[in-house]
């Protein structure tokens, strides 16, 4: 079970096969980096965008922003070389597209085992097929443990379930929700984070930002983007405000008392709050501490 903290709000995803939008990616403000072999690239351009993603990875100069590579689908015929040549590379983690089964996760770890890594590169598992969805909790809970497939976390792929699914593209994605929910709870019961999937229309930023607004209420971490447009406001949004920080404090600080030690429930300005809004208070703050951090 992992116990990182690290910020994940914004999550922008970058073209394989584009040198331009790799160089722009590296001065952007997003948390995290995807550069994308995937959706992103043509089937005739999949061997020369996997070959630039690989030199853009080694040659760094990213910053603090943690660097991922989505390979192409397991069971296709690019995933082999990809997943070998994104673990060579050295990114923070792989993104696998299409988990569907824990064996999938197992499989590429014990891929990248055999390479030999000087660095542990982590894998993130992308959930966007029924499949996936029903499978969800198998596998996260690979994260428990020793973690020897080194999964850090879950991302939606809120396309493709849609696709799959036949549900419509509704204000609101009261369809997806069902499913949005069941990736959130395998996500906690497993201790890793988890992403909301992607807003298309970038240029709808009254749209985007209810929805930034909706994951985060319903318990992601961040969201996954297309646009380095929308990165300002999901790191606004799924960071704790400084009302948040503040009260967080200020439970704390209640609970420390002297009076206090060791109670379950105490009186709090008004009203009663227990150890776990303690609990949440010193998460709130450690978010917080960690984006000042990240930002410095």
């Amino acid at each position: 079970m992992s116990s990182e903290i690290r910020p994940r709000r914004s999550v922008l995803y970058v073209p394989g096969g584009n040198p331009r939008m790799h160089e722009k990616a590296r001065g952007v403000a997003a948390d995290c980096v995807v550069i994308d072999l995937e959706d992103s690239v043509a089937p005739d351009a999949k061997v020369d965008a996997r070959k630039l993603t690989a030199e853009t990875v080694r040659a760094g100069g990213f910053g603090p922003r943690e660097v991922v590579i989505r390979v192409n689908q397991p069971g296709s015929e690019w995933f082999a070389e990809d997943l070998e040549a994104a673990g060579l590379a050295g990114p923070d983690a792989v993104l696998v597209t299409k988990t569907e089964t824990p064996e999938i996760i197992v499989d590429a770890a014990l891929t990248l085992a055999r390479l030999g890594l000087e660095k542990p590169v982590a894998l993130w598992a992308m959930i966007e097929t029924p499949r996936g969805v029903i499978n969800a909790s198998a596998i996260a809970d690979l994260a428990l443990g020793d973690n020897a497939a080194g999964l850090a976390g879950l991302v939606i792929g809120t396309n493709d379930i849609a696709k799959a699914t036949k549900a419509r593209a509704v204000n609101g994605r009261a369809a997806l929700v069902p499913s949005l929910v069941q990736t959130i709870n395998a996500a906690r019961a497993a201790g890793i984070f988890v992403l909301d999937g992607v807003f298309n229309d970038f240029s709808d930023m009254a749209g985007y930002e209810a929805e930034c607004v909706q994951g985060r209420d319903l318990g992601f971490d961040g969201k996954t983007l297309i646009h380095p447009s929308q990165v300002e406001l999901a790191n606004k949004v799924f960071s704790p405000s400084e009302e948040e920080v503040d009260e967080a404090r200020r439970i704390i600080a209640e609970f420390d008392l002297p009076e206090n030690k060791g109670k379950g429930a105490i009186r709090f300005e008004g009203r009663m709050v227990e150890i776990l809004h303690a609990d949440v208070a010193r998460q709130t703050l450690a978010l917080a501490e960690a984006i000042q951090a990240q930002s410095v």
